[in-house]
C-alpha cells in the first residue's frame, strides 16, 4: 500500500506543479508552444535537457551494461561534458542570432531548402525507429518489475510489458500534445530532482547495506572485490574500446548535445544567451555526477549477483533495486522511474512535433498556416507518432548486447551523417548544397552497408569516425563541380547575446574534471 501511495502521490505532484505554472501560458502561438515563449531560464533547460536525456535507457542499459562491462561504458556520459561546452560556447552564439526554432532550420540557410526538409524527415524517422520504442520498452521493463503488472492483472509478463508500454505512451501524449514544450520542462526540472533523489537512493542503500551501515567501509568492500569493474579505459576487444574517444565518439556527442533538436530545442527557448549557456553547462555538471546512478548501481549489483545475470542484463537494474530499497520507498522510486519515462517521451513528441509544423508543414504543405493552425497540426503529429512508437516498442527486445547498445548503433544510421553536414556548414565555407546531399546519402549508405550488412572487424564507434571522414571528403569533391551558389547566413535580427559572466571559467572546470577522472581511473 505505501509503494502505491508514494508512486501515486509523487506522480501527481509533478503534474500539478505542471499545470500550476503553466495555467496563465499562452499555448496557442507557435513560439508559446513549440518553444515555451522564448522564456527559459537556465535551471529549468539543465533540469529539462538532463530528463530528456537520461531515461531508462541509462537506467535500465547503462546500469546493464556496467553490470557487464564496468566503468568503460562511463566515456557515453563523461564526454558529454566536452561536447556541451563546445555547444555552449560555439554553437548557441550562432543559433541565437540566427533567430531559430529548429536545427533544420540552420540547414535551409546555410545550404537550401532541399537539404533541410531531407533532414527533417530522418529525423522524425529516427525518433520513431529508435529513441521513442526504445525509452518505452526500457520504462515498461523497469515499472512490471517493480510493480509486477502481470501478476496484479493475472496476464503474462509480455502482456503485462505491452499494457506497461500503452499506458506510458498516453500519459507521455498527454503532457506533450495539451502543455507543449514548457509543460514538458516544468514537469522535467521537477523529475529531475526526483531522479538525483531516488538514483542515488539506490547506490546508497546498497553500499549501506554492504558496509554494514558505513558508506565508504561498503564502497571499499565492492572496489576491493572487483577493482577491475573499475576502470575506465576499454579494451580494443570491449563493448567500448578507449580508442574510440578520439574516433566516433566524439563527433556523436558533439551532434547530440549541440545539433539535436531533441536537446538542443530546450537552449533555443532560453530567454537569453545568457540563460541558454548556463542552462548547457549546468547540464554538464550532471553529466559528471550522473554517472553514480547509471553506471555505479550495475558494478554493485556484479558484487552481489557475480555473472548471474548475463545472459540478461537489461534485467540487472530493477532485481537491485527490489532487493536494497525499502518497501515503502519502491513507489517513490518507480514514480522517479516513470517521470523519466515520460520526460524523454514527450520531449521528443514535442521536438518532432516542432520539426514537422514548422520544417515540413509550414514550407511544404501549407505555407500560409497561422499559428493555431501549426499548434493544432503539431498535436495530430505529436498523437501519430506515439501510436506507431507505442506498435514498434516491443520489438527492440533480446538485443544481444544491451539495449543501450543498441540504441546507439541505430543513432549511428542518422546522427553521423547529419552531423557531418552540420560541422561542414559551419567550418568549411566551400561545402554546397549539393555537396552536403551527396554526404546525406553516402553517409547513410555506408553506415547501413558496413553496420548491418558487410561484417567489417570493426567497432561500429569507429565506423562513426571512418564515415565521418568519407563523408566530408565526398561533400568537398561534390562541392568543387557544384559550388554554393547562395550567400551565406545573415543575422535575423536583434537578439540579447550577452554572454553568461562564468561561461569560460566554468567550460575550463568541467573539461579538467572529465580529464581527471580518466587519470585517476584509468589502469
Amino acid at each position: 500500500m505505501l509503494t502505491v501511495i508514494s508512486f501515486v502521490g509523487f506522480t501527481l505532484f509533478v503534474a500539478f506543479f505542471s499545470w500550476y505554472k503553466l495555467r496563465k501560458e499562452n499555448l496557442r502561438s507557435k513560439d508559446g508552444y513549440f518553444l515555451g515563449g522564448r522564456s527559459l531560464t537556465g535551471g529549468v533547460i539543465a533540469g529539462s535537457m538532463i530528463l530528456t536525456n537520461i531515461s531508462t535507457e541509462h537506467l535500465i542499459g547503462m546500469n546493464g551494461s556496467a553490470y557487464k562491462n564496468g566503468m568503460i561504458i562511463i566515456a557515453w556520459e563523461v564526454t558529454s561534458t566536452i561536447a556541451l561546452v563546445i555547444a555552449a560556447l560555439y554553437f548557441l552564439p550562432i543559433y541565437m542570432r540566427l533567430g531559430l526554432s529548429t536545427i533544420p532550420q540552420y540547414l535551409e540557410i546555410r545550404f537550401d531548402a532541399t537539404t533541410k526538409t531531407i533532414v527533417s524527415l530522418l529525423l522524425m524517422l529516427s525518433f520513431v525507429v529508435t529513441l521513442l520504442p526504445i525509452v518505452l520498452y526500457t520504462g515498461a521493463i523497469n515499472l512490471e518489475s517493480l510493480f509486477t503488472i502481470s501478476e496484479v492483472f493475472q496476464i503474462s509478463k509480455s502482456e503485462g510489458i505491452w499494457l506497461t508500454v500503452i499506458t506510458i505512451g498516453v500519459i507521455g501524449s498527454v503532457y506533450a500534445i495539451l502543455g507543449g514544450l514548457k509543460a514538458v520542462a516544468f514537469s522535467d526540472s521537477m523529475n529531475a530532482i526526483g531522479l538525483m533523489i531516488g538514483g542515488l537512493m539506490v547506490p546508497f542503500f546498497a553500499l549501506w547495506e554492504i558496509g554494514s551501515g558505513n558508506l565508504i567501509t561498503g564502497f571499499s568492500k565492492v572496489y576491493q572485490t572487483i577493482p577491475e569493474k573499475f576502470n575506465v579505459i576499454g579494451a580494443e576487444d570491449s563493448v567500448l574500446p578507449f580508442s574510440t574517444l578520439f574516433t566516433g565518439l566524439m563527433i556523436n556527442q558533439v551532434y547530440f548535445w549541440g545539433m539535436n533538436q531533441t536537446i538542443i530545442q530546450r537552449a533555443l527557448g532560453a530567454k537569453n544567451m545568457a540563460e541558454a549557456q548556463k542552462g548547457l553547462l549546468l547540464t554538464g555538471i550532471f553529466k559528471i555526477l550522473i554517472p553514480l546512478i547509471i553506471v555505479l548501481p550495475g558494478i554493485i549489483a556484479f558484487y552481489f549477483y557475480g555473472e548471474q545475470y548475463f545472459g540478461d542484463q537489461d534485467f540487472i537494474y530493477p532485481v537491485l533495486v527490489k532487493k536494497v530499497l525499502p518497501l515503502s520507498l519502491i513507489g517513490f522510486f518507480a514514480a522517479v522511474v516513470l517521470g523519466a519515462v515520460l520526460s524523454t517521451f514527450n520531449s521528443v513528441l514535442n521536438s518532432a512535433a516542432t520539426i514537422f509544423s514548422l520544417d515540413l508543414y509550414k514550407k511544404i504543405i501549407q505555407p500560409s498556416a497561422s499559428d493555431q493552425v501549426l499548434v493544432r497540426v503539431g498535436k495530430v503529429s505529436s498523437l501519430i507518432l506515439a501510436v506507431l512508437a507505442i506498435l514498434i516498442a516491443p520489438m527492440v527486445a533480446n538485443a544481444p548486447d544491451g539495449l543501450y547498445q543498441l540504441m546507439q548503433q541505430l543513432n549511428g544510421i542518422f546522427f553521423i551523417p547529419i552531423a557531418s553536414i552540420l560541422i561542414a556548414g559551419f567550418f568549411i565555407p566551400k561545402i554546397s548544397a549539393m555537396g552536403a546531399k551527396v554526404g546525406l546519402v553516402t553517409g547513410f549508405s555506408f553506415y547501413l552497408l558496413t553496420t548491418f550488412l558487410v561484417e567489417v572487424n570493426l567497432h561500429f564507434i569507429h565506423i562513426w569516425g571512418i564515415e565521418f571522414l568519407l563523408n566530408l571528403g565526398v561533400m568537398y569533391l561534390v562541392s568543387l563541380k557544384f559550388p554554393p551558389k547562395v550567400p551565406l547566413m545573415s543575422p535575423a535580427g536583434p537578439l540579447n547575446l550577452q554572454e553568461w559572466n562564468f561561461a569560460k571559467l566554468l567550460s575550463v572546470v568541467l573539461c579538467l574534471v572529465t580529464l581527471l577522472i580518466y587519470y585517476f581511473l584509468g589502469r
